[in-house]
């Protein structure tokens, strides 16, 4: 039923982001509310194009200038200062490549399909060694100067990848990405948990196992 899987980064091929972000705030002391707030204002479907969010993902913001911007807009739940230095990486620290995403990827590979990455970068470091042999084509929002849920860095995708949207599966856990995929033609699933989203696959991808070592019959529709 399909040709190819791409797969977001962060939160899909990795440790849940939220454990990552309430481990900082717990150790930076910062008030989950400030921080939710700035996401709100920076990040929400109601948001105007060009925050600070926005500019970091397309690689047009500097990384210490929008950790400085970031710092200035939280507030401690104790009122000390916020280091702006490094915010980002203390931010993300706890994020994990996830072992049983990267199985199904090399699982989907045997079978034939493409594989392939999508991912919004807030300045992160993307484990290379890992991701390059494996997924082709490789699309980081701060490299093409494009970013999620925008149609156009779907359809760079869809151009390095050589196959119709119909053809080509996006699993993203972020319901605005979900339904940017699915503007341009693309069934998508959103993803909450790697054994959901393995049963998911198998029911579109023949020989694939579930997550009971079975094989489910195709036909679901995750359009």
């Amino acid at each position: 039923m399909i040709d190819a899987v791409v797969f977001d980064y962060g939160g899909v091929l990795t440790t849940p982001v939220r454990g990552s972000i309430t481990a900082w705030q717990a150790a930076d002391g910062i008030d989950p509310a400030s921080f939710t707030r700035c996401l709100k204002i920076w990040l929400s479907r109601d948001a105007p194009a060009g925050t600070p969010i926005h500019q970091l993902e397309m690689g047009t913001l500097p990384v210490a200038e929008f950790e400085a911007r970031l710092a200035q807009e939280l507030s401690t739940v104790d009122g000390r200062p916020i280091d702006p230095v490094g915010l980002l990486s203390r931010l993300f620290a706890g994020m994990r490549p996830d072992p049983a995403m990267f199985a199904l990827a090399e699982e989907l590979r045997s079978l034939g399909l493409k594989v392939a990455l999508l991912s919004n970068s807030w300045g992160n470091s993307y484990p290379r060694d890992l991701i390059d042999p494996l997924f082709d084509p490789v699309v980081i929002s701060g490299e093409v100067g494009l970013r999620k849920p925008w149609a156009p860095i779907y359809e760079l995708t869809l151009d390095r990848l050589g196959l119709p949207p119909q053809r080509v599966l996006f699993v993203d856990d972020a319901s605005p990405n979900v339904e940017g995929a699915r503007a341009v033609g693309m069934p998508a699933l959103l993803h909450t948990d790697p054994a959901t989203t393995r049963n998911e696959l198998a029911r579109l991808v023949p020989g694939l196992r579930t997550t009971d070592g079975g094989d489910t019959p195709s036909g679901s529709d995750p359009s």
